[in-house]
């Protein structure tokens, strides 16, 4: 049985966004789905659980497009279909980054 580690609401969003992982290159990726706590994406790379990396995504918020740039912790990676899911867990949020997304939770 799966366990479910999410905090809190999701919603979907569906942009483009970038990972980049403490160490490593810059991954492509897309966003799947977006809480306070954290976010879901999918990548044509792996990524280690535990590892810590930016993430960087743009949304509209109240109209607008902003970018979020943020860090976070990977809580899963999983192989599905011909792509990677992964979790991430938002380290603490600045405050452009936390008012962003609670407006995109309303």
């Amino acid at each position: 049985m799966l366990v479910d580690s999410r905090q809190g609401a999701r919603k979907i969003l569906r942009v483009r966004a970038m990972i980049v992982m403490d160490g490593g290159a810059p991954i492509n990726a897309r966003t799947f789905d977006l809480g306070l706590a954290g976010i879901s994406l999918t990548a044509g790379n792996k990524v280690n659980v535990g590892g810590t990396g930016q993430i960087v995504f743009e949304m509209l918020v109240d109209g607008k497009p902003q970018i979020v740039n943020t860090r976070g912790k990977v809580n899963n990676c999983i192989f599905s279909g011909d792509e990677f899911k992964i979790g991430f867990t938002f380290l603490p949020l600045d405050n452009e980054a936390a008012g962003a997304i609670t407006k995109f939770m309303r």
